[in-house]
């Protein structure tokens, strides 16, 4: 499967994205674990998230899916009943990270396996808190790469200091620290995405922040059952984000879009850049803020995105390395290293791929420094079974002459089942238009 590409025209549209594929994870598991029956609406029905909800059915958590997007999760307090088999994550390394910290306090063993990109990809970075806490986790793979063997039980309350600002991490230590004698601290070198927190404060399980990165959770609790709405991803939303701000004079809504504090980096980047971008927070009511963020394109110039912005950018910046090419002067990427270990190696696909399409890239250890505006043209250009490589680079052929081709997109699946619809929308408009700002006055200083 492929997608195939021209020049978008201008673009004038209003739309909505679907539920966030963080969210929808530990929503999920934290539903599984609460005393009773929890509504999720607006769940994210992609092949990753669904590899969350089949590893809990098959952990013995009755799940059922009326629509699409609603999930009806039988939480049975925290007591779970082993596999029959090993328990498949796909792609999702997500997946297989929460679930890791979920297994290491059952007494049972299971056996944690993904497909062949999910192999390659390290797990010591969660294997070492886990295994401080008392768990038996082995990485079968070489490297320590999956598949995950995981016996657990018998956990005691840590203070970890993680060497990275991971939310996978930090997610995978606090869900363990749920069945773990006394409280479990984790403390990140900068702040991460703070979905778990969250969501563990809305499901009453008390935490505890410091205010200097530290988050802690105390053992031995089991989460109230309550219904909860998952807002738009706003990680789907950001290549349409930046296709609307390369493009001077473009204009784009989008309603419903979850705006997390930890999540909006994006925002602020696209104002250093130049784009005029408004946000209202509409909905407060269950933690996780939504609500509309508006959009106007104006000539892009580069920027520099580094330190303690880039973890909570990391799924952004393949879109924003395009953002970087279409750009007047330099962008620059720095400690971004933990792109080599994604879905592919990122930092290397972007650089192929906007140097195939006529861009001026330098590839660094830890980043990208992209020379621009680039004159794009289309090209035949890989996916490399990555879903945001995949999307970014469909966005680029918005803006390149001729005729782009990305190869292998079945991958898309995986966090955007929506996102081939949506291309075509903005290919060939079908959309009513959006005719005035609907949202009050600019943020010029949003992010700096």
């Amino acid at each position: 499967m492929e997608f195939r590409v021209k020049r978008a025209p201008r673009v004038e549209a209003e739309i909505t994205v679907p539920g966030d594929k963080s969210i929808s994870h530990r929503a999920a598991i934290i539903a599984a674990l609460s005393n009773g029956t929890c509504t999720l609406h607006g769940f994210l029905s992609s092949e990753d998230c669904m590899h969350t909800v089949n590893a809990l059915r098959a952990l013995g958590i009755q799940i059922e899916q009326p629509e699409p997007d609603v999930l009806v999760v039988h939480g049975k307090r925290r007591v779970l009943t082993p596999p029959k088999g090993e328990i498949d994550c796909g792609n999702s390394g997500t997946a297989m990270r929460l679930l890791a910290g979920l297994l290491a306090g059952q007494t049972f063993e299971s056996r944690l396996v993904g497909d062949a990109s999910l192999s390659r990809r390290p797990m010591d970075r969660v294997i070492a808190p886990l295994r401080q806490m008392g768990a038996d986790i082995v990485a079968e793979g070489p490297e320590h790469t999956p598949p995950l063997r995981i016996r657990g039980g018998s956990l005691r309350g840590i203070h970890y200091n993680s060497p990275v600002a991971s939310a996978q991490v930090k997610s995978a230590v606090l869900l363990a620290g749920l069945f773990a004698k006394g409280k479990t601290t984790i403390d990140e070198p900068s702040a991460s995405r703070n979905h778990t927190e969250l969501l563990f404060n809305y499901f009453l399980v008390r935490t505890a922040t410091d205010g200097n990165g530290c988050v802690s959770v105390f053992g031995d609790q089991v989460p109230e059952s309550r219904d909860f709405t998952i807002p738009g991803d706003i990680s789907s939303a950001a290549f349409w984000l930046v296709a609307a701000a390369a493009q001077p004079g473009g204009h784009l809504l989008v309603r419903g879009i979850g705006l997390n504090d930890t999540r909006t980096a994006l925002l602020g980047v696209l104002v250093r850049m130049g784009a005029q971008v408004r946000e209202a927070v509409e909905d407060v009511d269950q933690l996780e803020h939504r609500g509309i963020v508006e959009i106007t394109g104006a000539p892009l110039k580069g920027t520099v995105i580094q330190g303690k912005e880039v973890p909570q950018l990391i799924d952004e910046l393949p879109a924003l390395a395009v953002a970087g090419a279409l750009a007047t002067g330099t962008t620059i990427i720095r400690h971004a290293q933990e792109l080599r270990v994604k879905e592919t190696d990122r930092i290397a696909a972007i650089a192929h791929n906007l140097r195939i399409m006529g861009a001026q890239v330098i590839e660094m250890n830890d980043g990208l420094e992209i020379h621009g505006p680039a004159p794009l043209r289309g090209a035949r250009v890989a996916s490399f079974g990555d879903h945001r490589i995949a999307m970014a680079f469909a966005v680029a052929g918005l803006f390149a002459e001729g005729e782009t081709i990305v190869q292998d997109v079945e991958c898309v699946r995986e966090s955007y089942p929506g996102f081939e619809a949506a291309l075509e929308e903005f290919i060939s408009p079908k959309r009513s238009r959006v005719s005035t700002p609907v949202i009050g006055s600019i943020s010029p200083t949003r992010g700096e």
